[in-house]
């Protein structure tokens, strides 16, 4: 392996099925070579649970097991989703559908719309609010900014937990779901949003899961379509499941169960949207076979941030708590958790700055720090501080990578430049990609230096530095690429939403950091009232917030700093206090209030256990040759479980057998003789010589339908013996013709 095959944003394709099982630990891999499902992935903070999942397809699709079209995987946010689509590809798994719910039930229903319902599909609202304020106005209710956004926010959830307008009291109550106003006027509201949409032929996100739902339940021939194209299924966060998305899953799979689901319900942080980790923690009772693994290996942090997360959960309460996972650090040990408590806000953003300043100072890029808070609206004392600082700094949320203006005119002039290159002065002194990319990119503003300050200008040229990187390291992985290549690759990643690092140190809301990770993380603002929010009242909400610290703090690597402020403004008084869920952990705190939490469960894997009445299931694990151990590909291998070219210890009279007693079955069902059992099954049984049905049933090609008609008869010739005279009919024949080939 050469250097350049190092290259972390280009790493060399495997070469095998089982080189893509290379480097993964065994509760990874256990995950990785279960292809079938149901499968349920427990998978705590940075345990790698998207390189096993990503590996677990791949595996699939390069062992022949999986076709890549059949495969839908679904997560969360379009980042996560162009993530991992972007290490399918470079797993030499590209083709396989990674989607978010919204975006994977769009696509259906804008294809199957016209022979649903006729016509074209409604337009698709981008926004609520202006709908929301106008059907406020309506029901002559005025509401001001916060209250807008409350009512939205209720709209929402009363949809993705299917709730209609006139049942939106009664919900709340049921839910122990504290109203931001009341109810009736709420529920008032939503009726006339919902007609206004009518009205005016418009559909919102939560339209597109309802109808989309709606369409599969009603139309079978449309579910049986769909259900043809996407045999396998693959769910990331599944504790942010709403029931809404849990109903389509449900349709999507139909009868089948080849299902894997990923998830942690100790990072359930999105249940004021509806989401709930009720569908991971009954999974097992849903599917009682299902194979649980747990990943509990954290490759993220250190085992000091290890412990103090470990420690924020040992004080959790209720169901979520009670399945927690206990994190084991595989890293070497870091510094401690700093903890600071400054006198005002402006005084710890300042202090938080001048930390970053160091960090940067010993070698911390800008890109591997981030500034973590409980809601935007403090962001802007750090944005101050930071600019004030000479830190370059980048918001979370703002709009994607490939959509910048500098971004999409930077990729206008390399597409120029790799046609038109050798008619191009700015390239006549450039030697080499990176070269050549520097040179186009210098006329838009780039410089090796960085501009002074924050700003318009400084973002612009980050934006460019960003792609002056990936040049770079383009071609330290494929020497030889051409600006072409390039633009070839940075249209792959923009379809794939796999952006390039931006050099900045990130501000961010807790919620938004969910799936992220850094070197240095700087959790600020950790006070009683910001963290529990004021508005979270009762134990689940609280619950959900000592959560949502838990993933700040599992957000980093090495550093990880802590720090409130006893007041807001300077002289301000000093009333505030440290947050709760510091007591037992920070310095000088005392013991944490509350009982302690059920043990958490370790690492493992759990198989799937017989219940009395419960199908019988083969072996889900891959095919592997049963003499050299290589993974099986080829469908006549897999029937043998054997390589063609190893050595076979087939009983040739046994086959002899197996073969006139096939021709007599198929004479006398007016079948094909293949229709029966094919020579390479004849083969594997001849090899195997089962003596009972569960040996049999193993054996590839033997289906539970044959096993019931044949396997008398076969078991008979394996023991030598003559099977028994029994009458046939031909239209039995014939189905088992039309249904098992």
């Amino acid at each position: 392996m050469t250097a350049a095959t190092h290259s972390p944003l280009f790493p060399r394709v495997p070469e095998s099925a089982d080189a893509v099982l290379d480097g993964l630990d065994p509760e990874q891999r256990e995950v990785a070579t279960a292809l079938h499902g149901p499968v349920c992935v427990l998978a705590g903070a940075g345990t790698g649970k998207t390189r096993a999942i990503t590996h677990r397809i791949a595996y699939g699709v390069r062992a022949g097991i999986l076709q890549p079209a059949s495969v839908l995987a679904v997560t969360f946010t379009a980042r996560a989703a162009g993530e991992m689509r972007g290490r399918l590809r470079q797993l030499g798994a590209g083709g396989v559908q990674a989607r978010t719910f919204h975006s994977a039930a769009l696509r259906q229903l804008q294809f199957f719309w016209p022979k649903a319902v006729g016509g074209e599909l409604p337009r698709l609202l981008e926004r609520k609010v202006q709908f929301v304020s106008e059907a406020a106005a309506r029901c002559r209710i005025r509401l001001d900014r916060n209250e807008l956004r409350d009512v939205t926010g209720e709209i929402e959830w009363s949809k993705v937990t299917q709730t209609v307008p006139a049942d939106y009291p009664a919900a709340l109550v049921k839910a122990g779901r504290q109203a931001p106003r009341d109810p009736a006027e709420t529920g008032q509201i939503y009726a006339m949003y919902e007609q206004l949409k009518r009205d005016r032929g418009a559909i919102d996100f939560e339209d597109v899961l309802l109808l989309t739902v709606g369409v599969l339940q009603d139309r079978h021939d449309i579910a049986d379509q769909v259900r043809a194209q996407y045999q396998h299924f693959v769910v990331d966060e599944y504790q942010d499941v709403s029931p809404l998305q849990q109903r389509l899953l449900e349709l999507w799979l139909g009868d089948r169960d080849s299902l894997c689901v990923v998830g942690d319900a100790s990072q359930t942080i999105y249940s004021f949207t509806g989401a709930t980790p009720d569908h991971l923690l009954t999974f097992r009772t849903r599917h009682p076979q299902a194979t649980v693994v747990r990943l509990v290996r954290d490759y993220r942090s250190t085992p000091q941030v290890v412990h103090l997360a470990n420690g924020l959960l040992t004080q959790a309460r209720g169901r979520a708590a009670e399945h927690r996972l206990e994190l084991v650090s595989q890293r070497e040990p870091g510094p401690e958790p700093g903890y600071v408590e400054y006198a005002d806000e402006p005084a710890e953003a300042e202090g938080t700055a001048r930390r970053i300043r160091e960090l940067m100072s010993s070698g911390v890029p800008a890109s591997e720090i981030a500034v973590l808070f409980r809601i935007n609206a403090q962001s802007e004392v750090y944005e101050q501080a930071l600019a004030d600082a000479g830190v370059p700094y980048q918001l979370r949320g703002a709009e994607r990578f490939f959509e910048r203006p500098e971004v999409r005119e930077a990729g206008v002039k390399l597409r120029g430049a790799a046609r038109f290159g050798g008619n191009d002065a700015l390239l006549d002194d450039a030697v080499g990609l990176p070269s050549e990319v520097r040179a186009v990119l210098s006329d838009m503003g780039w410089s090796s230096e960085p501009p002074a300050g924050s700003g318009a200008v400084r973002d612009r040229w980050e934006s460019l530095a960003a792609l002056v990187r990936l040049a770079e390291e383009f071609a330290a992985a494929r020497p030889g690429a051409t600006l072409a290549d390039l633009v070839a690759e940075l249209d792959e990643r923009a379809g794939a939403q796999h952006a390039p690092t931006v050099e900045g140190v990130t501000l961010a809301s807790l919620h938004a950091a969910k799936g992220l990770e850094w070197d240095a993380v700087f959790l600020v603002g950790l006070t009683e009232g910001m963290m529990p929010i004021t508005h979270a009242r009762t134990d689940e909400e609280i619950e959900e917030e000592r959560r949502l610290l838990y993933v700040g703090v599992t957000r980093a690597r090495r550093h990880l700093g802590l720090s409130w402020s006893l007041a807001r403004s300077p002289g301000g008084r000093p009333s505030r206090r440290p947050s709760r869920f510091l007591n037992g952990l920070r310095p000088g705190s005392g013991a944490a209030a509350g009982r302690p939490a059920a043990g958490a469960a370790a690492g493992g894997v759990e198989r799937g256990g017989a219940v009395p009445g419960a199908s019988r299931r083969r072996d889900r694990r891959p095919a592997r040759c049963r003499v050299c151990n290589k993974t099986l590909t080829d469908a006549g291998e897999m029937k043998l479980m054997r390589c063609e070219d190893c050595p076979s210890e087939m009983n040739e009279a046994l086959y002899e057998r197996l073969r006139d007693w096939r021709a007599g079955e198929a004479a006398r069902t007016r079948q094909p003789a293949y229709c029966v059992f094919t020579d390479k099954t004849l083969m594997a049984i001849a090899e195997a010589v089962p003596g009972t049905e569960p040996e049999l049933s193993r054996i590839s090609g033997v289906g539970r339908r044959k096993l019931d008609r044949y396997g008398a008869d076969v078991l008979a010739l394996c023991a030598g013996e003559d099977p028994a005279e029994r009458p046939e009919e031909a239209s039995e024949g014939a189905a088992e013709n039309s249904s098992e080939k």
